[in-house]
This record gives structure tokens, C-alpha cells and sequence, in this order.
């Protein structure tokens, strides 16, 4: 899987960050997920799942989205 080392964006702008490599050696499909680290060392909390969905409680600025084998996470207004 390849991502972006770094994203940057400022106050209230949209950001994407992408995950390209993504496929099955098994046919089975394979579902992106996301998740928001905002401490280090703490539990990273999922923004999205099975590509497109999001949790309870995750506001909807993020957005999640799959082309071919690439993931996208976007944030628009960011804070």
C-alpha cells in the first residue's frame, strides 16, 4: 500500500489523502478503512468503513470514496 508521507491544507480548506495498492490475492473484495489518530500512543478512532461508510457519532466532512485500487479519505472544512 502506498500513501502520501504528508498532507497539508489549511484552516477550512478540503483535503484528500489517497491509498493506492489495494487488491485481493484471495477474490474475495477488499474494503478501505480510516481512522483518526489525534494523540500518539492513543486508540485510533474509524472515520470510515467498507469504503464509503461512517460511523456513528463521525460528522460528515468525511467522506470516503474507492476508484480501481485506490481509497480516498476526503475532509473538506478542515479544523
Amino acid at each position: 500500500l502506498t500513501q502520501p508521507p504528508s498532507v497539508s491544507a489549511n484552516l477550512g480548506e478540503t483535503t484528500k489523502i489517497t491509498c493506492s495498492g489495494i487488491s485481493s490475492s484471495s477474490g474475495v473484495g477488499c474494503y478501505a478503512g480510516w481512522y483518526q489518530q489525534k494523540v500518539p500512543g492513543s486508540a485510533p478512532v474509524t472515520v470510515i468503513y467498507n469504503e464509503e461508510q461512517r460511523p456513528s457519532g463521525i460528522p460528515s466532512r468525511f467522506s470516503g470514496s474507492m476508484s480501481d485500487s485506490t481509497a480516498m479519505l476526503t475532509i473538506t472544512g478542515l479544523q
